[in-house]
């Protein structure tokens, strides 16, 4: 069966719709205890609760974002390059102990996706990302309390855990709650928290004790926990998957701010498009029984992949300690605190950019931005023992970092994520992304780890031109194998990746 076979078997619409606001009298029946006519869906209904609820569980990749910008100002301090009299471990840090420290997150993240993939659907998306919180939790209170190199990296593994559940169950939960008219916009919500919580960690780690770092940082977990658990439903998706249509239709009410009547339609379509998924789920197996479907995996694989090779983490996790070793004579925190701002104000600009010019088009200019900023990086450190020259170009390590993160914010960051929810049928995408996010980290592990070893073998701007040349082969893959996928429907997609060239 192809992947287009595939596709249309999946969304075929009941016969007894002939469209999609017209049914026929058996359609017209009882939810919870009262009578619905579904022709009547005059309300207008507000979306200030909808934006309420992304926003509140966006805290998750807020937090998600901390710890991954936490090791920047820590690893400084930890080492002794920083308030050395104020380490509250007994020896500094070894530069192999700076690599576990920072890999050790990607490592735990490539495990949570597995472990969110095996619950979000027994016990919901709720109850899920409410669990993905408490990894986080556990390992700041660690950190407050280490004075043990072991314990830190116990506490990065945590982090890792629930980076990775955040990462799987986050975007389902946004998807479901969202209206079809406002998906993309509360979609672009994770890349932004995310770069808001990274930036938070720059903001605050150098210009604060350890200890009262680590105290701030697990804040933010535990305020979430209360109110998305009092005050925030589950989805309606996943709630009659469950077997609960009277919580459903509740939700549903609440997050579109109307009445059971006006939301009854909406709740008919969730109803069957959860039957459907659900007689039709797919296994890891069925992503190779067809050509389009080992296409779309090579793509989602191959972006991921390029996404890591481009050296993101390396300049999310060591950013403060790149600037110090530059030498620059802007302070390395104040150029951290830079490139953050830039990169969330990128964040922001990221939706409108894809809507006007198209997902390959952006891919191509991010790869190529990439590629050019690590490559100026890397001149930078190779010439950097030549004082007439470095006098002269000071500033070239802060804007090779911030025309990176801007590049990358646009493109390699976020659409690789965006481009793996449309090449897949429904039935395939949770499978796929487990797959797919289970790789990213694991690759962004082992680039992590090895960044230390490959940097003594080749210097430091021999890692930098390594990641350039890596841009410049994503540049290549974008070019020529994946496809446009903007303003296309998924029937489309299904058929360019089932013909015989599909770019």
């Amino acid at each position: 069966m192809s992947y287009h076979e595939d596709y249309v078997r999946y969304v075929t619409v009941p016969k007894h719709y002939h469209s999609a606001n017209q049914f026929e009298a058996e359609d017209i029946e009882k939810v919870g205890d009262i009578d619905f006519d579904p022709f009547d869906t005059t309300e207008t209904g507000g979306r200030s609760f909808l934006y309420f609820a992304a926003t509140i569980a966006n805290l998750t990749a807020f937090v998600s974002g901390v710890s991954v910008g936490w090791s920047s100002p820590v690893i400084p301090k930890l080492s002794g390059e920083i308030e050395p009299e104020n380490n509250p471990l007994p020896e500094p840090l070894t530069p192999n102990q700076q690599s576990w420290l920072g890999s050790l997150l990607p490592l735990g993240a490539v495990f949570g996706p597995v472990i969110a993939g095996l619950i979000v659907d027994r016990i919901g998306r709720k109850k899920s990302l409410l669990i993905s919180t408490l990894p986080f939790i556990a390992a700041f209170i660690i950190a407050i309390f280490s004075h043990n190199v072991n314990l830190y990296y116990v506490m990065r593994v945590l982090c890792g855990l629930g980076l990775g559940a955040v990462f799987t169950v986050l975007p389902m939960y946004v998807g479901e709650i969202a209206e079809d008219s406002n998906r993309g916009a509360l979609g672009s919500f994770l890349a932004l928290f995310m770069c808001m919580g990274i930036l938070f960690s720059y903001c605050v780690g150098p210009f604060v004790p350890l200890t009262t770092f680590n105290i701030i940082c697990v804040v933010p977990p535990i305020v979430f926990f209360p109110i998305f658990l009092v005050y925030i439903p589950d989805s309606s998706h996943s709630l009659i998957a469950r077997n609960d249509e009277a919580g459903a239709e509740k939700a549903l009410t609440k997050f579109r701010q109307k009445s059971s009547r006006a939301v009854h339609n909406e709740l008919l379509e969730i109803r069957d498009s959860v039957q459907e998924s659900l007689a039709s789920k797919g296994r890891i197996i069925d992503l190779f029984r067809s050509k389009g479907l080992i296409r779309a995996l090579m793509i989602s694989l191959g972006l991921v992949s390029f996404q890591q090779l481009s050296g993101i983490n390396i300049i999310f996790f060591y950013a403060q300690t790149i600037f110090s070793l530059a030498g620059s004579s802007v302070p390395a925190e104040i150029s951290t605190i830079i490139v953050g701002c830039v990169q969330v104000l990128a964040g922001f600009l990221t939706p409108m950019v894809v809507e006007r010019t198209g997902k390959r088009a952006i891919l191509i200019f991010s790869a190529i931005g990439m590629g050019i900023s690590m490559a100026l990086l890397g001149f930078y450190f190779y010439v950097q023992h030549n004082a007439t020259i470095t006098t002269y170009f000071f500033w070239l390590p802060i804007l090779s970092l911030i025309c990176f993160n801007i590049t990358y914010s646009v493109g390699f960051g976020p659409l690789p994520w965006a481009v793996l929810g449309e090449v897949f049928p429904p039935n395939m995408k949770s499978v796929a992304s487990t797959i797919t996010a289970a790789f990213c980290w694991f690759l962004a592990f082992i680039i992590t780890n090895i960044f230390g070893t490959v940097t003594a073998a080749v210097g430091i701007y021999g890692s930098f031109w390594l990641f350039s040349c890596f841009c410049v082969i994503a540049f290549l893959f974008v070019y020529m194998l994946v496809p446009e996928t903007s303003r296309k429907t998924l029937q489309e997609i299904g058929k360019i990746l089932d013909g015989a060239y599909f770019v």
